[in-house]
């Protein structure tokens, strides 16, 4: 697994997000999403939003994912 196809996933998976991955050891990640979908949300359900994207990978391509979840507007982009 790359940075770039979890990605890639999370960007389809949550239309309208941008995310920045990155994690050099093909099993460890950090990402960072921006989506407008995560307003009034607590930080749980943001990552459990993330976590559906990227299915049965995660615990199994992935093995640990950081996340970093916030609205535009937290982002400073609102």
């Amino acid at each position: 697994m790359n940075p770039q196809t979890i990605q890639t996933l999370i960007e389809q998976g949550l239309p309208g997000a941008t995310a920045q991955v990155q994690g050099d050891d093909g099993v460890h990640f950090e990402a960072t999403v921006v989506c407008e979908a995560f307003a009034g949300k607590l930080p749980l359900a943001r990552h459990r939003m993330v976590y559906a994207t990227l299915g049965e990978r995660m615990g199994g391509e992935i093995h640990a994912l950081a996340l970093k979840t916030l609205t535009p507007a937290e982002a400073g982009r609102g």
